[in-house]
């Protein structure tokens, strides 16, 4: 269910696309959901700016069933069985229904959630939790302590005195009967404090029609709460990023001061693997084994491999990096750098659409952007490729063994040949051959006596002006 609007967010984005861990509420809860069942067989019911969250999950791969009006969960299971109906597909024999915001739901918890369900032949199986202050949610009410059968749930407005102490919340997350479930959806009602269709009133209807309900404790309560609030939702954040923390450091990362990194659930690294404090890996960051990813560096959605050195400050966007490579420190690779095996990237380095061969060296206050360099080629201090004409980008190819002198331009499009050499300060404009020697600077022009000379003339002007009288220097440009 993910159609809600979330107004205690005081949000224009729609509440199951808020983040935590790197990624929006819904996603995942889908990711959960895909460990049981194909995406093709989840149904997403959307409402408020249903397009925009359509987007943002449609390569899932789910279906998605519209809710335009949202008057509650027991809504939302009307809109379901009405969409269902019309397709003409079979109907599924049960239904495992999830909250689009309660994103730390384990794959573990649904699992052990369905087969309790099909071990007890229910009509319906309750997903619940034990809070330390149960105040605000509906209470599961069992026949018995020790039970697993339940009577109903009961939202908190509508308790009697007596069931305030009940211990037991609704997760809001079930297995139902299709059938069962179906045939109750046309009595319940709005006649509750919010006047919306709670799907908690089926609970009751079906232990009335004398059906079995039961109930499952979560083994953690953090699982199962949603976020009604930023708050809120930055404590669920801070949740998953510590179970992302443990888990690395359970298959052999070491992570310094982890309450100061930020780590996306989808990142993952290997054994022996160093991050210091202050780092920040995020997306789809894979990272492999022997790497040190030193402080205030950013990783997004890159790939490392093996015995990869990432010094201070750099950032990593969409990048891919080889064994062996060094970067930085402050060095910024871009989307689509490729840097090949053993080769550095310095400090203050930035690299955009750029593949570095193996071995290959840029250290120093370099740009390289829509660049192929070959193995072993050496980019001296400030060089720069030109790859932009104010209305289109060109390529620089550089290829093995070049050496590029530092301060040089590479005025794209254009190549330069395998262990080619270009002398320091050159601008290239024309092709250079494999094994020749290019300059393109202006010719030295070296003038002796100079500065004697000029701080003569100065300092006769200025005598000149103190006196009143024409200095040399005055008529001169004068008569020109």
């Amino acid at each position: 269910m993910a159609a809600g609007k979330g107004t205690r967010l005081n949000s224009k984005r729609p509440k199951v696309l808020h983040e935590v861990g790197g990624r929006a509420l819904l996603l995942h809860v889908i990711a959960a959901a895909e460990t049981l069942v194909p995406s093709k067989e989840i149904y997403c019911i959307v409402g408020h700016q249903a397009e925009r969250v359509e987007a943002a999950v449609a390569a899932t791969g789910v279906s998605f069933v519209p809710q335009p009006d949202q008057r509650g969960t027991g809504h939302a299971m009307q809109v379901l069985k009405a969409w269902l109906e019309l397709s003409g597909a079979p109907l599924p024999k049960h239904l495992l229904v999830l909250s689009g915001d309660v994103p730390l739901i384990r794959p573990q918890t649904l699992s052990a959630l369905c087969e309790q369900h099909l071990r007890e032949h229910a009509a319906m199986t309750i997903l619940t939790a034990v809070p330390k202050d149960p105040t605000g949610y509906g209470r599961v009410l069992r026949r018995a302590a020790g039970s697993p059968e339940v009577t109903a749930i009961v939202e908190q407005k509508s308790l009697r005195p007596d069931q305030l102490a009940a211990p037991e919340i609704n997760s809001g997350i079930y297995c139902f009967e299709t059938a069962a479930l179906f045939s109750k959806l046309d009595l319940i009602s709005t006649d509750n404090a919010h006047g919306e269709f709670y799907l908690t009133d089926v609970a009751a209807l079906l232990v009335a029609g004398g059906k079995r309900v039961v109930a499952l404790e979560a083994a953690s309560v953090d699982e199962v709460l949603g976020a009604n609030t930023i708050a809120e939702m930055m404590h669920l954040d801070q949740a998953m990023r510590a179970a992302t923390a443990l888990r690395l450091m359970a298959q052999g990362v070491t992570i310094f001061r982890p309450d100061t990194c930020v780590i996306d659930a989808e990142v993952t690294v290997g054994p022996d693997t160093v991050i210091e404090p202050y780092v920040q890996l995020l997306g789809a960051t894979r990272i492999g084994s022997e790497c040190r990813i030193r402080s205030y560096s950013v990783v997004q959605h890159s790939v490392l491999g093996n015995c990869v050195v990432v010094r201070n400050g750099c950032i990593l966007d969409r990048a891919e990096v080889g064994d062996g490579a060094v970067l930085g420190p402050y060095a910024h690779l871009r989307p689509e750098s490729r840097i090949g095996e053993l080769a550095h990237v310095g400090n203050f380095c930035e690299t955009k659409k750029t593949t570095l061969g193996r071995g290959s060296k840029a250290n120093h206050l370099t740009y390289l952007g829509d660049a192929v360099i070959g193995a072993g080629v050496n980019v001296g201090a400030g060089v720069i490729t030109c790859n932009y004409d104010g209305a289109r980008k060109h390529t620089t190819t550089i290829g093995d063994g070049v050496f590029v002198g530092s301060d040089s331009t590479l005025v794209a499009p254009v190549s330069i040949g395998d262990g080619a050499y270009v002398g320091a300060g050159s601008c290239i404009t024309h092709p250079v051959p494999a094994g020749a020697l290019a300059i393109g600077r202006a010719h030295q022009v070296t003038k002796e006596g100079w500065v004697a000379a000029r701080r003569a003339a100065r300092a006769a002007a200025r005598d000149a002006d103190q006196s009143g009288t024409q200095s040399p220097a005055h008529a001169i440009g004068k008569k020109k």
